[in-house]
């Protein structure tokens, strides 16, 4: 800071872009009012179909979401410009005020060119006879201070200049397109976050030898506090690098390497872990030109060993581990699942042997609970199933033979699902028994591809219609534990994510069921039956009954589901019961007719899974009776009373007024009452002693699977206040009960409806 721009500082300008950014954030909250309760509350609501359902809605969303970001990015540089406003104009005063005291004493301060000043005493001819006593000689004293006072001025001027500057380069480059997300109070705050990622990388980038358990300790204090922060979160991974990056946790994590920290902190390198990786996945969602070149480098060395003290590690192993936790890059994550698949056929020949086994010396590399981290798919997964649009893309890939033969290749979902020879793993807690994360791994990540949303999660009103590519997924899923259950039984640890998913399936489950052509005209009234804003999967009946059926045999994806189509099954019943419903919207003009169909396969359905619950519960080891009850009553708090979001109803149902509003979720619908009787019987054990009493756990299953639909045919007719509400339950039990005995037919190789009773 120069002492002459400083002392003769004319503020008006910077005063001028405070006062208008104010202005502009004002705007812009008011932009961002409108863009929330309006473009998007209308959106959610609106009448999509077809493209409109599939594109426009989810752009409009993201469209809305930018006025958020613009605030909030106007919000940050207006916050940012007035403390350093005020700051300068504090330094200007103290500059000022320091040159008159100079005055006082007789000292002038001259600008010396190049930021440069002088400080000099006055002398005057008249003070030799001054009768004060003072001799005209300079006290220097005086001129130090004021010198060493100056100084401090401009330095500290320079300082909050400069990191004004820093931040605010750093908000704008956040993002390449759009705006940031970055979020702070003061100019302050941003600095400080600046400054703590270069002491952290510092410490990272010590040898493994000089990291002491201090360091460590503070590293991941450091990495806790600011690894969601972007300004943080990028600096840190610059100055680290991709090689750093890499090294550091394959030393850290390494107890033959770092043999103190390992002895005194082995319970919490899965916190730095998980600290870590949040900051990485944190710093990827930047797009300055420095990160851009990371990502593209971290990709490139994933076939490279680094910079191990014991060697042997490819940096997919190292890396993938990081990715378990936290939103990473979709783009970022998609070129690294290429690259990685490349990987993967040169160490097992195209799939044709193990590969990633780890030896009894070797590290482990994943410090927070399950698998070693040995093999770099287990952690990939894990990370792709918190990046939904990366993992649809990723399944939908090709798995290439060596020589690139298109003929040969099969989709990476057929390689690791069917094909590929998963490495034994053992447990990183170094418990009894194999890991079984890989393969949970890959379950968690197909929900998120198939779905849309992130693993765990449950869908919302954004969340956007199946689209083409993930209607696909589902279809091949489905066609391949049809051609081979054991692929899922066999592996059930898979099973809550397959239930899951299938739950947010159910028009495509029962459009399946129908077993009418999708060529014939009467598929025009199954489309009205159920509709489906998004894609149809277009599964076929024989495929989603062998689906289901092993889906049914573990506990909570028969939950998932039974729960999911009792609520599909009333929320139709409501849209087509509904006596306002155009005719044209109409699956027939005749009430029992469509009462008695959705009946049928709702009770189809449930058919399936009861059989695959039976299946289980006959097993010498099998999971019994009370376990399937546990898990529909847990899938209450899954849900959080959202019924509209257990069925995908905002993803998949239908366009009507129920939709985004969580549809049933209103304590009194007749949805919400069914599943307060579904959750009452599980917790009770209805089932059980039903079946207990009537000695037949298949007629247990039958007679309250037809209570379940009844409820549900009512209770919609009871909303219309229809004068027919007994008829309607007759026809539903009927329908119901048909449908549950030809679940069983169509397992046994049967025509459905070759039999009318159990």
């Amino acid at each position: 800071m120069d002492f002459n721009a400083l002392y003769h500082a004319n503020f008006k300008l910077l005063d001028d872009a405070v006062a208008d950014w104010s202005t502009l954030v004002k705007h812009l909250a008011d932009l961002k009012k409108d863009a929330e309760d309006g473009l998007h509350k209308a959106a959610t609501t609106a009448d999509w179909a077809g493209v409109n359902a599939q594109v426009s809605k989810q752009f409009i969303g993201k469209t809305a979401g930018e006025f958020g970001d613009a605030h909030t990015q106007a919000t940050t540089i207006h916050n940012i410009l007035r403390d350093t406003r005020d700051e300068l104009k504090s330094f200007h005063q103290q500059l000022t005020d320091a040159v008159s005291r100079g005055q006082k004493k007789n000292l002038t301060v001259i600008d010396a060119g190049g930021g440069k000043f002088t400080v000099m005493g006055n002398t005057r001819p008249d003070w030799s006879s001054d009768p004060s006593g003072n001799t005209g000689a300079t006290n220097q004293k005086d001129v130090d201070d004021l010198r060493d006072e100056i100084q401090g001025i401009l330095g500290k001027a320079t300082e909050s200049d400069n990191s004004a500057k820093d931040v605010l380069t750093a908000i704008v480059d956040q993002s390449r397109m759009g705006f940031s997300d970055a979020s702070y109070q003061d100019r302050d705050t941003a600095a400080a976050a600046v400054k703590e990622a270069d002491e952290m990388a510092k410490l990272a980038k010590k040898d493994p030898d000089d990291l002491s358990v201090a360091d460590f300790d503070r590293l991941n204090a450091g990495l806790e506090k600011y690894h969601d922060d972007p300004l943080f979160s990028e600096r840190f991974a610059k100055d680290l690098g991709p090689e750093k990056t890499l090294s550091f946790w394959a030393n850290v994590s390494d107890s033959q390497v770092s043999w103190d920290i390992n002895r005194e902190r082995r319970d919490q390198l899965g916190e730095l872990q998980k600290n870590l990786g949040l900051t990485l996945a944190t710093a990827t969602q930047s797009d300055t030109a420095d990160m851009t070149e990371w990502k593209r480098h971290m990709v490139d060395i994933g076939d490279q060993e680094v910079g191990g003290k014991r060697g042997g590690l490819l940096g997919f192993q190292v890396m993938s581990n990081l990715m378990r936790v936290g939103d990473y890059d979709d783009d970022f994550m998609k070129q690294y699942g290429k690259s990685l698949m490349e990987t993967e056929r040169k160490m097992t020949g195209d799939g044709s042997h193990y590969a990633w086994q780890r030896m009894g010396p070797s590290p482990f590399l994943n410090h927070m609970k399950g698998d070693s981290g040995f093999d770099p798919l287990s952690g990939y997964l894990k990370g792709l199933s918190n990046n939904p649009d990366a993992a649809t893309d990723f399944f939908n890939d090709d798995f290439l033979p060596k020589d690139g033969d298109r003929k040969h290749a099969v989709s990476n979902f057929k390689y690791l699902f069917e094909d590929r020879h998963w490495p034994h793993e053992t447990n990183s807690d170094l418990s009894r028994g194999e890991s079984t994360d890989g393969r949970n791994n890959l379950a968690s990540a197909l929900e998120a591809a198939a779905t849309g949303h992130p693993a765990g999660e449950i869908p919302t009103q954004d969340t956007a219609p199946h689209s083409k590519e993930q209607a696909k997924l589902f279809n091949a899923i489905v066609s391949s534990v049809g051609d081979d259950p054991e692929r899922l039984t066999d592996h059930s640890v898979m099973s809550d994510s397959m239930g899951q998913i299938a739950s947010e399936y159910l028009p495509d489950i029962n459009r399946a069921t129908t077993d009418v052509s999708r060529d014939s005209e009467d598929w025009k009234q199954i489309e009205k039956l159920y509709p489906i804003a998004g894609t149809d999967a277009e599964v076929g009946h024989r495929d989603v009954s062998k689906f289901l059926f092993a889906v049914g045999q573990d506990p909570k994806g028969y939950a998932a589901v039974e729960v999911g189509q009792q609520a599909y099954m009333s929320k139709l019943m409501e849209y087509h019961l509904d006596p306002d419903l155009p005719a044209d919207q109409r699956f027939s003009q005749d009430q029992e007719t469509t009462v008695k169909y959705i009946a049928q396969r709702s009770g189809e359905v449930s058919g399936v899974l009861g059989l695959g619950r039976q299946e289980e519960i006959a097993k010498p080891a099998g999971d019994k009776d009370h376990d399937f009850d546990y898990s529909v009553s847990q899938r209450k708090n899954a849900i959080s009373g959202g019924v509209g979001t257990v069925v995908g109803v905002g993803t998949s149902f239908i366009a009507t007024p129920w939709v985004g509003a969580a549809a049933g979720g209103a304590a009194g619908t007749a949805t919400s009452m069914l599943l307060e009787h579904i959750y009452k019987d599980a917790e009770g054990h209805a089932l059980e002693e039903a079946a207990d009493e009537m000695g037949s756990r298949w007629q247990a299953g039958l007679e309250k699977n037809n209570e379940y639909v009844a409820m549900g045919a009512q209770g919609a007719a009871k909303q219309y206040h229809l004068g027919n509400v007994d008829d309607i339950g007759t026809w539903s039990r009927e329908g119901a009960r048909q449908g549950y005995i030809n679940a069983n037919d169509i397992l046994q190789g049967q025509a459905p409806g070759s039999r009318t009773t159990s």
